[in-house]
């Protein structure tokens, strides 16, 4: 409901007010210094540099209904480390930083901050200070004069303590008096202060300026013309927000203040810099981390400075228009929340560095998808398997464009707003980020940090004394303009940046309103059945998308800010309800449309380039200034209280702060009243109509329901809380688990719901690839929720490695289970079911170098071999070890939710996924053969040495000798991809040399889907038909126990009507008819089969192969054709179909020499078919007729021959002597519809597996 960035929305009664409340924290002196332990390792460091509780010490007013006051939450982001001492030595430059408290309701409001230091003046409190050093000192002392004197963390905090650089040769009992650096007899003690702005929109540059300019009133040598209190009761009641579109001006304490706020149809209000984020990383890594935001990773800025952390967290945000974060968002993580890294959610935090610890000190919970940013080090770790923003390059050229033409260098620039540090020789940041992308070798490195101890010292004290570096742009001019030049480039670089952005997703989704899918229930059902319901279609926007974008767009979809933004184009339908994001973002896509001339559906990946920029409406508001707010007054004071004393901010005096004017001399002194009624009514169509409580609940339903838990409470929390929040994770865990496991359920069988908006009729290869991505990342985050010890960068995999671990000490036998495997009964032993056994192959693979791809792909094998569930439900089964890795709270330890789990993970093994086969094509994978040959009729005498050839989808074996005694061989070969067809044959030597093959069966060893190939056929000269080889099709057998054993008992013969033909061989009189009726529906429904298969999207078709040769294909439905009404001449002799095919090639060769038939297309099919007869007559191989018979079908099929063909042998006079009249072929009808049916083939370009059409060449 908020603009990515404009501010919160405000309730109707809400502020019209520029600032809600001032607030001032620091040290109360009444509860003295209280250690702040939860902010970490605190003792080792000197007393100075410990911190301590601050306290919020007065805020004003004491609370406004639209926005209570939230006293811890201002409390820790005002000072996110506590309070800070500093001696006369130290620098002591004001800080402004800005924060931002997110309510559980999504709803935001923003703070300013100015951190400064003031003189202590408490003597408690410096004695206080005296006595933690002498014990600080003592303690130091002792460990000094330890044997072997270790360098003290002391060492490398040293850099912050202010003093001469000393070098580490200095003996013992020096080094102890430089740690003594407060002495309350020599030396001032100072305690930071902070004065704060708690504002409902985010106008950065004005509260800086204030704050800035209130602070210069308190350390300047003259005191202020007025009061603070009337600079401060005038900014919180009498200076109004600018309406939309407007600008307004007011006065600080020396000079004016500028703020304007952008209209309803620009870009929401954004009033950062964003060029400060593309200075601190350069281009091509805020690309990169925009990115990971858009697809909801875990994101986590880290710098030792609060600005930076904000700027960069809402400079991102900001530039996903129109599209909005919809996680965990707190880009200042006070040090008392650091727990909340282990939230099992996307998030998207700022954590603050002291400066010295390396990244690697840092302990994270869990990295498999986790985007590090190091901010100050202008270093980004991204996630494995990062997919590229679509046009990347040129998008980043655009960009740098714009940059360049306001001085910005694209590469980023870390120093480029701090002036002195520029003469800085050595960066020490330069090297540590080098040796991290292994650019030094570890040792030497350490070795030159060492050596650079001393410069790095030099460094901090030039940073301290040099300018600070988040001082704002505008402050140093003392506001003597209305709006000085800096500041209104920056609001033209943000502009114009901003709107390249926006162009992006304008482009991407400019006809994204056709895919909404819009509920055909009333809107009540539609909330109640959110979470089932698909409110876009997404196949078919993607079918449209150019294949590059794919990788990226796909898993775009799939996020929660995507569905949201879905969401509310459903809810509202006229403009009127739009939210302010959506309205812009809609009318933006109508300009695009109205320019695009070419049709909205067409796509190309041609980069069109940002055009609509309108930066002039700021420059027409900075100049014309449309509304001046009241100046500051006197109040009526008491007497003597504004006294004024330089460097120590007073204590205001409340009771005139805490109330605003009474209404009445409101609107007597106010500007125009009607303006203010306007900007109301104005807010109000900006903020959706809220009055609805109807859609207010919808929305806030919507917003609810992908985030379990949005917002931490920003309180000092207790261990019930902690468990509290670990609960909601644990339960958000689960209930995405569901919504997962469903989704890809119902992807993959689709059909079924495809009515009822419940997903599309197919699945692609990239989406799937895309819902195994986020089912592997919900694995990782469930894994690492609650963990004891972080050990490398993939959680489930450093799970299962203890695992492995602890089995081979215990030495057990890998295959802990068994179970009858796939093969025909006895043909092959099963494989053993193991955990471990899954592991190793993983391992072996080279190509796979992190854990997280190891993890990743060891889930995609057990999806594969269906056993996600029952692995994962072994791995936990081990209760020691869970234990041992894991928080009491953690998931994994939650025995019901657990068990849910596996229970939803256990819906998988209803589909086939070949996850694992179609990701790691190149990888060796080991496959085991095993011939079998028929029982009844002695294999045991057969002489001959048989071969076999598997062929794959993605490749094929070569001929393979097969043992003549063992009959199976076991090989290694790139992975072949699903098994089609096999070939296998002999070579005809010794005494006999004919052979009855039942099937043969492949496994293969990794997977271990199991494919079988009938044959039931005879190999061997003078037998059957004569083959010495054949072309066997095959399926993948469905393991389940009961169904193999019959399988194997029964003999090929009955099995099903696909052998009907092998009948026809052996004993001719046993052959089951079948009728001309269940012929033609025969050969419908093999055609139907073959015309499915190509209106399917290319990724997801079938086996062709399995189509025309196997079982009820094109190739037996023609047989049976041929087969009707077959004259057999005696008994024993057997005539094939391929015996009348070469007396009607006869006959038609012979015709067409005495030219009989003067037709000229007569003689072209003739033509055709006597060639192909001849080429598959005169092929090298030893098919038998049968296969010559098959080999004809697909070549005919493949070069749409066939109905012709049909017609000629129907109107041959060879047809009437070797047909009985009954038969089909004899029934001009009958042939005619036939023909009809054969002609569909003909818009399909079908192309033939090598193995079928091999040595023919054609």
């Amino acid at each position: 409901i908020r603009g990515s960035s404009g501010g919160p929305f405000v309730p109707l009664s809400g502020s019209c007010r520029f600032a809600d409340y001032f607030v001032i924290c620091g040290l109360d002196t009444e509860s003295g210094l209280e250690p702040d332990e939860l902010s970490g390792e605190n003792f080792e460091q000197s007393p100075l540099r410990r911190t301590f509780k601050s306290k919020v010490l007065a805020h004003y007013p004491d609370n406004v209904e639209w926005n209570p006051f939230d006293q811890d939450a201002v409390g820790m982001l005002c000072m996110p480390k506590g309070l800070a001492f500093r001696t006369q030595m130290d620098s002591r430059e004001p800080q402004f930083h800005s924060f931002i408290i997110t309510r559980e309701d999504g709803s935001r409001t923003y703070g300013f901050a100015l951190t400064f230091f003031e003189e202590v003046t408490s003597k408690q409190i410096c004695s206080a200070m005296q006595t933690l050093y002498h014990m600080h000192n003592a303690e130091q002392y002792d460990i000094l004069h330890t044997p072997t004197s270790p360098q003290g963390p002391e060492d490398q905090r040293r850099q912050h303590t202010p003093s001469r650089p000393m070098l580490h040769a200095a003996p013992a009992i020096s080094r102890l008096q430089r740690f003594n650096s407060y002495d309350i007899s020599r030396d001032t003690l100072y305690v930071s202060k902070c004065i704060c702005l708690i504002t409902p929109m985010a106008f950065a540059q004005a509260c800086s300026k204030v704050l800035q300019q209130l602070h210069q009133a308190v350390s300047s040598p003259q005191p202020p013309p007025l009061p603070l209190e009337s600079y401060i009761y005038n900014i919180l009641y009498e200076v109004p927000l600018p309406p939309s579109g407007r600008s307004l001006k007011f006065s600080g304490v020396y000079g004016p203040v500028v703020c304007q706020r952008p209209s309803t149809s620009e870009l929401p209000l954004f009033d950062f810099a964003i060029s400060e984020m593309f200075n601190l990383l350069g281009v091509e890594n805020v690309l990169q981390l925009f990115t990971c935001a858009l697809l909801e990773m875990q994101i986590l800025l880290y710098s030792q400075h609060y600005q930076r952390l904000m700027t960069v967290a809402e400079s991102i945000t900001a530039l996903m228009f129109p599209f909005q974060w919809q996680h965990v968002y707190v880009p200042i993580l006070p040090a008392s929340l650091l727990h909340f890294l282990d939230a099992p959610v996307p998030y998207l935090m700022g954590l603050h560095s002291n400066g010295q610890d390396d990244r690697t000190k840092l302990e994270l919970p869990q990295e498999a998808n986790l985007c590090f940013v190091d901010i100050d080090n202008h270093f980004i770790e991204l996630p494995e398997e990062l997919p590229q923003f679509p046009n990347k390059l040129e998008f980043i050229q655009e960009i740098s464009e714009v940059l360049m033409s306001f001085g910005v260098s694209p590469e980023g620039n870390i120093y480029s707003s701090d002036s002195q540090a520029k003469y800085r020789g050595f960066r020490a940041a330069d090297m540590v980020s080098d040796k991290r992308n292994g650019n030094l070798a570890s040792p030497l490195n350490s070795y030159l940090l060492r050596e650079n101890e001393t410069i790095a010292r030099l460094q901090a004290l030039v940073k301290r004394t040099g300018v600070s570096l988040d001082k704002d742009a505008s402050s140093n001019k003392d506001g003597r303009v209305q709006c000085d030049e800096e500041e209104l480039k920056m609001h033209q670089l943000n502009i114009q940046v901003r709107e390249v952005f926006a162009n992006r997703f304008t482009q991407m989704f400019a006809d994204y309103e056709v895919f909404v899918i819009q509920p055909s229930h009333d809107k009540e059902s539609w909330f109640t059945n959110r979470d089932q319901m698909q409110n876009f279609d997404k196949a078919s926007f993607l079918s449209d998308q150019p294949e590059p974008y794919l990788p990226f767009l796909s898993r775009f979809l799939e996020t929660q800010m995507f569905a949201s933004f879905i969401d509310s184009k459903i809810l509202c339908h006229d403009d009127e309800e739009k939210e302010h994001t959506l309205r812009v973002f809609d009318a933006r896509v109508d300009k695009i449309r109205m320019l695009n001339v070419r049709t909205p559906t067409l796509r190309t990946s041609m980069y069109q380039k940002c055009t609509n920029i309108e930066e002039a409406a700021i420059e027409m508001r900075v100049s014309k200034i449309d509304h001046t707010a009241l100046h500051p007054h006197l109040l009526d004071m008491k007497i003597g209280q504004g006294r004024y004393e330089q460097g120590f901010f007073p204590r205001l005096q409340s009771d005139v702060l805490s109330t605003g004017p009474t209404s009445n001399k409101w609107a007597k002194r106010s500007a125009p009243a009607q303006w203010r009624r306007r900007d109301r009514q104005k807010q109000h169509a900006e903020h959706l109509y809220l009055d609805n409580d109807q859609r207010e609940k919808y929305i806030q339903e919507a917003r609810n329901l992908g985030t379990t838990i949005r917002q931490p409470k920003l309180s000092n929390l207790s261990p019930s809380v902690i468990a509290q929040t670990n609960w909601k994770f644990v339960e958000g865990l689960l209930k995405e688990c569901r919504n997962k496991t469903k989704r890809m359920l119902v992807e993959k069988m689709g059909r079924e719901a495809v009515e009822l908006g419940h997903g599309e009729v197919s699945i692609t290869g990239v989406e799937e690839n895309t819902l195994i991505a986020s089912l592997c990342d919900l694995l990782e985050r469930i894994w690492s929720h609650g963990l004891q010890v972080k050990q490398g960068k993939s959680a489930l995999w450093s799970h299962l490695l203890h695992y492995q671990d602890s089995k081979e000490k215990k030495n057990a036998t890998p295959g802990s289970l068994g179970r009858k495997s796939d093969g025909g009964g006895s043909v092959m032993p099963p494989l053993k079911i193991s955990l471990i056994q899954d592991m190793r192959h993983i391992q072996n693979i080279s190509e796979i170098k992190t854990d997280v791809g190891k993890a990743r792909a060891w889930v995609r094998l057990s999806m594969e071999k269906k056993l996600l569930s029952r692995h994962l439900k072994q791995l936990l089964s081990d209760h020691e070890l869970t234990k041992k890795l894991y928080k009491r709270y953690a998931f994994l330890r939650c025995d019901d939710e657990k068990e849910q789990f596996l229970y939803h993970l256990l819906s998988f093994n209803a589909v086939d996924y070949f996850c694992f086969t179609n990701v790691f094509t190149t990888i060796m994978i080991p496959y085991h053969v095993v011939v079998v040959p028929s029982k009844k009729l002695g294999g045991s005498m057969f002489t001959a040495n048989p071969w076999v050839c598997v062929s794959g989808e993605l490749a094929e074996t070569g001929v393979l000798q097969v043992p003549r005694n063992t009959l199976e061989i076991t090989f290694e070969c790139q992975n072949l991809g699903k098994l089609t067809t096999v070939q296998m044959g002999h070579d005809n030597t010794g005494l006999y040399a004919k052979w009855l093959v039942e099937c043969v069966v492949v496994r293969n060893e990794i997977t271990g889907h199991t494919y079988k190939f009938p044959c039931g056929r005879w190999l061997g000269k003078g037998v059957d038909d004569g083959s010495l080889e054949r072309i066997l099709v095959g399926e993948l057998m469905t393991p389940s126990s009961e169904n193999d054993e019959r399988m194997c008992r029964t003999p090929p013969m009955q099995q099903s009507p696909g052998m009907i033909r092998r009948f026809v061989t052996i004993s001719p009189n046993s052959k089951p008819k079948l009728n001309t009726g269940q012929i033609q529906e025969g050969v419908g429904e093999a055609i139907n089969g073959i015309v499915k298969h190509f209106h399917k999207p290319e990724k997801e078709r079938g086996s062709l192969t399995l189509l025309l040769c196997g079982e009820y294909g094109l190739v037996w439905a023609l047989e049976q054709v041929f087969q009707h009404g077959f004259k057999s001449p005696r008994l024993f002799k057997n005539v094939f179909i391929w015996d009348f095919l070469e007396k009607a090639q006869v006959y038609f060769e012979s015709a067409e020499q005495r030219e009989v038939t003067p037709d000229e297309n007569w003689q072209t099919r003739v033509r055709h078919f006597c060639r192909f007869m001849r080429a598959i007559n005169n092929a090298p191989r030893n098919i038998g007729k049968d296969g010559k018979f098959q080999m004809l079908v697909c070549l005919g099929a493949r070069d749409h021959l066939l109905h012709h063909w049909i017609a000629l042998l129907a109107d041959c006079p060879i047809t009437s002597q070797m047909y009985e009249d009954t038969a089909l072929i004899k029934d001009r009808s009958l042939v005619n519809a036939l023909i009809r049916v054969l002609q569909t083939l003909q818009e399909f370009n079908i192309t033939l597996e090598a193995s079928l059409v091999k040595g023919v060449g054609i």
